[in-house]
């Protein structure tokens, strides 16, 4: 800030001591010093006031920051919740109505026929083509028969990803002497 060497500070104090005297020198030392350290005291109690209000700032806008992205997690939440609620409703309808029967397959109809000419000379509208049946569907059910349909939860033996975990063998007798005898041997002799 100031640039002051030992050679000012020293031309200083001798002008100081010349003015005040060896008698008043002390005294106006510990003056200035006082007066000194009361500056340092209040420029310190500034800078800190002033470097807690800009931490407070700092707080503060971090904070309308965080609350910002919390309300847009809040909103994207509440949207994501709600979709899935609608799916699961839907779903829980669709199950509840059944299954949807299949499609039925549309009449197919055969090209119209070719006009036919009249001996007289006049054009005659052509026939009309005759629908026709769709195909019989494979084996009908008797008549109060059960239909079974598969269930859309059960896992489809065909497709499963794994085997069957087989059974754990049973432990057989000799299984159990042995173990005994181990036990008898491994306990303490008294």
């Amino acid at each position: 800030m100031f640039d002051v060497g030992f050679s000012e500070l020293l031309v200083i104090a001798v002008v100081a001591l010349l003015v005040l005297g060896p008698e008043r020198l002390p005294k106006a030392a510990r003056f200035a010093g006082l007066w000194v350290r009361r500056a340092r005291a209040q420029w310190n109690s500034v800078k800190s006031e002033f470097e807690r209000d800009l931490a407070n700032d700092e707080l503060k806008r971090t904070l309308r920051e965080t609350q910002d992205s919390l309300r847009d997690a809040q909103s994207s939440l509440r949207e994501a919740g709600s979709t899935l609620r609608r799916d699961f409703e839907d779903a829980s309808d669709e199950l509840m109505r059944g299954p949807a029967p299949p499609p039925a397959a549309p009449l197919e109809r055969q090209p119209a026929a070719l006009p036919v000419a009249n001996p007289d000379g006049a054009a005659a509208e052509p026939a009309p083509a005759a629908p026709v049946a769709p195909a019989a569907p494979a084996a009908a059910p008797a008549a109060g028969a059960a239909v079974s349909t598969p269930d859309p939860f059960e896992p489809d033996p065909e497709h499963s990803m794994h085997e069957p975990m087989p059974e754990p063998p049973l432990p057989s007798d000799e299984e159990d002497d042995h173990d005994e005898a181990q036990g008898e041997a491994d306990a303490p002799q008294r």
